[in-house]
């Protein structure tokens, strides 16, 4: 018993970086289910959390110019996200009414909480093994590391506090120590 009490525990490993290739994200946007898959291109085209999507409202979508403002995120900090051409279809392709406040609703007007189930049937739909939505986020990160993006850019669209947690990213740049 005393040995148990002394012994080390290791330390937990929570820098998961699993992302998809340019192939696997196809397959996946291919594989989603009519409501799922404009989700997923948010997350794909912006780097947003699950739950910054799913409580996304009109209000926050400003097509004129061109961004998404998010207002409350993890981190206590306004972000503006750029709506490229893609995310830009996608938001013009959703039907809303003045009395829809949120994006991305059901049937019945509420918004999603949940999409965990729908997303996991995608992921195997498309051949896709150990990947969870968050990673989605990641993915938007390395695809824009491989591109030569800046990381203090790629910190600001990711709405990271501090640097360390965007480093994690670069060593996916070849070139980004010259």
């Amino acid at each position: 018993l005393e040995a148990v009490r002394r012994a080390k525990l290791l330390p937990v490993n929570n820098r998961r970086l699993r992302y998809l290739s340019q192939e696997e994200c196809q397959a996946l946007i291919e594989a989603c289910a009519s409501h799922l898959n404009p989700i997923v291109l948010v997350a794909l085209n912006t780097g947003m959390r699950k739950g910054e999507i799913l409580s996304l409202r009109w209000e926050q979508v400003d097509l004129r110019h061109g961004f998404l403002l998010l207002d409350k995120t993890k981190n206590n900090e306004r972000r503006e996200i750029p709506i490229n051409a893609t995310l830009r279809a996608v938001f013009e392709s959703i039907p809303h009414g003045p009395e829809s406040e949120y994006v991305f609703v059901d049937r019945n007007g509420n918004p999603y909480r949940l999409v965990r189930d729908s997303f996991e049937m995608a992921v195997k739909r498309a051949g896709i093994s150990d990947f969870h939505f968050h990673d989605l986020r990641h993915t938007f990160a390395s695809h824009l590391v491989m591109a030569g993006v800046d990381i203090t850019t790629i910190k600001e669209l990711l709405g990271h506090k501090s640097l360390t947690m965007t480093l994690r990213y670069a060593h996916l740049s070849p070139g980004h120590k010259m």
